[in-house]
């Protein structure tokens, strides 16, 4: 870990359960928690960040705010193989596994035997000294069993090796987590920005001690773990070689997504509030297992008064008019989730048109180099030198007074920072209809609706659709001033960074005043309850507070 993020404290406020985000990567989520930290100055925040291997990030990509009194990263696929370690055959504890077996099922069925509560009971059973540690899931005649027999019930693949080796990796992180939960300092209140691996350790947390846990989600991560694993069709026998078998991947996809939708059900029972960013999501919760009773919507926020003189530092320019150039700005990652490719070539298909046009790739090429490299090739080989720029990070403060329209051709979304920070300097989108986008581009509600579009969608991955949008946009001078008004009224009126922090202060602050219940894992139980100031008593009123000492950076400061 990078020495500058060391901290350490004996206890915490607010502990925030991050999984490949904050500090390490840049994007909507990781500039979504740097302002919250920042926008709580009185609150004491510990951070566990886990990811996959250390050599997957290069660095943090943030400092960390002074009222992050702890830190600590894990990587859950670096530790010397357990199989190694734990070589010698070993009975295992056929009741424990039979207790697991309960679990299983019960996520299976949804019916029968509640899994809140058969996993409350299972918390100290995975710790290093319980019946299902991990030595007995690597090495006991009993774990195997469970295999063999799970493998007979379940599995529709005719390879028992595969099937062996994928519930041994994706099982194996649990353990570590186990761990991981078992050491962090005590919190008055959990939170876990997403499900998954992040949320189970949210629910280890909470069931061993007693304190609340609060779930939000930016995109819903099963949703997110599907498209993941559509877009690689590739897989690893276990000697280590690739092959592709679509009979093969699409079994073992499966596989995994229905352990991702167990791992969001736990963490969803577990939960006292569940948080989205829009009603689609939070509908898209409760079908997958949340209690209706505990989900909110809290949108995002962006700071509008921070970003409204970037409206007064537009050049003279309106669309349409000669000048250097039409400008569309892709304000991102290069990475495929955000479809750069359908970007390039809906340029490629305007340029005919629009001789001028230009198209800024703005945002961070290090986390996939290889499909960033296919971008470059592909704007090479379409002789788009003098339409297609990319810019790399860059702060988008100096570069949205200098773009007549954001584009957005992203395969998957929630509800994106980018386009409500366009909003808020005058600048239109063109989206593809995903996640949120239509709600930001065409208004929620009467009122909402009634303020007009902010630009326009367009379907996902249609080149020459959203070329289409785009002349029509840039082409149609009262078109784009009215897409500008609608933009700044919608994102001044229901989009505010201080409505979103509001409503989050009131979360802290009520799940901190919570008594501490029963915990299950015994050790922990009591110590957040002992903690000196409740979380409130620092943080009411310090929105404002940072505003007024200008620790709050300008959220315009990510690349998404």
């Amino acid at each position: 870990m990078n020495s500058s993020l060391f901290r350490r404290a004996a206890d915490a406020d607010v502990c925030l359960l991050l999984e490949g985000t904050f500090p390490y990567v840049r994007g909507g989520v990781s500039s979504w928690v740097n302002q919250m930290i920042r926008s709580y100055p009185g609150i004491r925040f510990a951070i566990a960040f886990v990811g996959s291997r250390e050599e997957d990030y290069h660095g943090a990509a943030y400092e960390l705010p002074d009222n992050v009194v702890h830190f600590e990263a894990h990587y859950l696929y670096e530790a010397a193989p357990a199989d190694k370690q734990m070589a010698r055959e070993i009975p295992g504890d056929a009741a424990a596994f039979a207790k697991s077996a309960e679990l299983h099922e019960a996520w299976r069925s949804r019916q029968g035997a509640n899994p809140a509560a058969l996993m409350a009971d299972l918390v100290h059973l995975i710790g290093d000294d319980g019946p299902l540690n991990e030595q007995q899931f690597v090495s006991s005649r009993a774990a195997w069993d469970f295999i063999v027999d799970q493998y007979h019930r379940h599995c529709t693949d005719p390879s028992f090796t595969d099937y062996f080796w994928t519930v041994r990796i994706m099982h194996k992180p649990l353990w570590q987590l186990a761990r991981i939960a078992a050491q962090l300092p005590p919190a008055r209140v959990y939170h876990t920005v997403s499900t998954g691996y992040a949320g189970f350790l949210g629910a280890l947390l909470h069931y061993r001690t007693g304190r609340p846990l609060l779930v939000s989600e930016h995109g819903i991560y099963t949703k997110e773990r599907k498209i993941d694993l559509l877009q690689s069709q590739w897989i690893r026998d276990n000697r280590g070689a690739f092959e592709r078998d679509i009979s093969k991947i699409s079994y073992f996809r499966e596989l995994w997504v229905r352990f991702f939708e167990a791992l969001g059900k736990l963490a969803y029972d577990a939960a006292d509030d569940i948080v989205a960013l829009y009603e689609t999501n939070r509908q898209r919760q409760i079908a997958d297992g949340a209690d209706a009773a505990r989900t909110r919507n809290i949108p995002n926020g962006v700071d509008v008064d921070g970003l409204a003189p970037l409206v007064a530092k537009r050049a003279p320019h309106e669309p349409g008019q000669a000048r250097a150039g039409n400008v569309v700005a892709l304000i991102g990652r290069v990475v495929p989730i955000k479809d750069i490719k359908t970007f390039i070539r809906a340029i490629f298909i305007a340029s005919r048109t629009m001789p001028d046009i230009e198209g800024w790739i703005v945002g961070p090429e290090e986390e996939d180099p290889a499909y960033a490299q296919e971008c470059h090739a592909l704007a090479q080989s379409l002789g788009l030198a003098q339409h297609v720029k990319f810019l790399g990070f860059q702060r988008i403060d100096d570069i949205l007074p200098k773009v007549d329209a954001l584009a957005l051709t992203s395969i998957s979304e929630a509800l994106p920072l980018v386009v409500l920070e366009g909003f808020a300097a005058g600048v239109p989108s063109i989206t593809t209809d995903v996640g949120s986008c239509r709600q930001l581009i065409e208004g929620y509600g009467d009122e909402d609706r009634a303020l007009g579009a902010a630009g326009l969608v367009v379907p996902i991955a249609n080149p020459a659709a959203f070329a289409q949008a785009v002349l029509e946009l840039l082409g149609d001078l009262p078109r784009w001033r009215a897409a500008q008004t609608a933009g700044l009224e919608r994102v001044r009126r229901f989009y505010t960074k201080a409505q979103m922090i509001d409503q989050y202060r009131e979360l802290y602050d009520r799940l901190a005043a919570a008594p501490t219940r029963t915990a299950s894992g015994g050790g922990a139980n009591g110590a957040a309850g002992a903690m000196g100031c409740p979380v409130h008593a620092g943080a009411r009123g310090a929105a404002a507070a940072a505003s007024a000492s200008g620790a709050q950076p300008s959220q315009a400061q990510e690349n998404r």
